[in-house]
């Protein structure tokens, strides 16, 4: 927006609350209310590792059976369905005919490196990634920092117009290329890089998606929250980590049911909600002893966590 929109927005809302004596609810919704809106999502890392044999149409029937509102799907998983003669348009009703939605999807392109020609590649592979989860009825995909991770840090304003370019790619096929927060890389790792990469971006469409366990690993301050406007974050990975061990050493399968660690989840949703965050949390857990056990207790009792967690944060 330029100076004369905020003004205009302004002048708006001032006008509603002299003529009705109210606050737009946009502004006084309660957190209670805020929360509601929220959507719980399942990601398939939580119940499959690639060792096991969940199939993609089993992983959405466990989803539906957990109460989940919508599935965060891994592109190699649907490649396996389509590989076996699986069609996309079956899938997609199953996905439907459960009650769910593809609220994001993993995949892996290399948008962001450095070499011209893999970047090429790169974003075709995005292109045709954001192509099925259209197919499927999704409107968003993660875009980690793939092929980056072990690099040097790369210039932020060049980041910027790669994520651009990715954007435009998503924006021709009606899918939105979520920015990903990843702790252990070098790029990307922590949220006031992303932020700066968003913004650099230039680009209305721009979204981050963040990580509790990330955000912690790559040492970001929870606080740094609040610079984010809610509705900028469309899917928020949800998940828990113990005390130990250190952050230097963590990983991924480290990674705990939400409330049964450490992290300051009571402040980083009410901050979220009070942001207007009305997206999808999305439960992201790679942890070993889970994938051992029943994968539809570990969907129940992940879902039952995360509510847990929400409840307690907007009291």
């Amino acid at each position: 927006m330029d100076r004369r929109e905020v003004l205009q927005a302004m002048i708006g809302t001032a006008a509603v609350t002299a003529t009705t004596g109210t606050i737009p609810s946009a502004y006084a919704d309660s957190p209670q209310e805020k929360g509601q809106r929220i959507r719980y999502c399942l990601n398939m890392s939580t119940i499959q590792n690639q060792g096991q044999k969940i199939d993609v149409q089993e992983q959405i029937r466990i989803a539906a059976k957990a109460g989940y509102n919508g599935v965060e799907l891994w592109l190699r998983d649907i490649q396996k369905f389509t590989e076996a003669g699986g069609k996309l348009a079956e899938l997609r009703r199953q996905i439907s005919d459960a009650g769910l939605t593809v609220d994001s999807a993993i995949a892996f392109g290399k948008w962001l490196v450095d070499d011209d020609a893999a970047r090429k590649q790169g974003l075709e592979e995005c292109g045709r990634d954001m192509e099925i989860i259209r197919e499927l009825g999704g409107r968003r995909i993660a875009a980690p920092p793939t092929g980056m991770t072990d690099k040097p840090l790369m210039n932020l304003d060049a980041a910027g117009e790669r994520y651009r370019a990715l954007l435009e790619v998503g924006r021709a096929r009606e899918c939105t290329p979520q920015i990903e927060v990843w702790g252990h890389s070098t790029n990307c790792f922590s949220l006031k890089q992303v932020l700066y990469i968003c913004a650099a971006a230039q680009h209305p469409d721009a979204c981050i998606l963040p990580d509790v366990y990330h955000l912690y690993k790559g040492g970001s301050d929870f606080s740094e929250l609040g610079l984010l406007a809610g509705p900028k974050v469309h899917c928020f990975h949800m998940n828990d980590y113990p005390a130990k061990p250190p952050r230097n050493e963590i990983k991924d399968e480290h990674r705990v049911y939400p409330g049964d660690g450490i992290a300051p989840l009571k402040s980083i949703l009410r901050t979220m909600i009070d942001s207007g965050f009305a997206g999808s949390l999305s439960l992201e857990l790679f942890n070993r002893e889970y994938w051992q056990q029943d994968p539809q207790l570990v969907a129940s009792t992940g879902l039952a966590k995360m509510k847990a967690a929400v409840a307690n944060a907007i009291g």
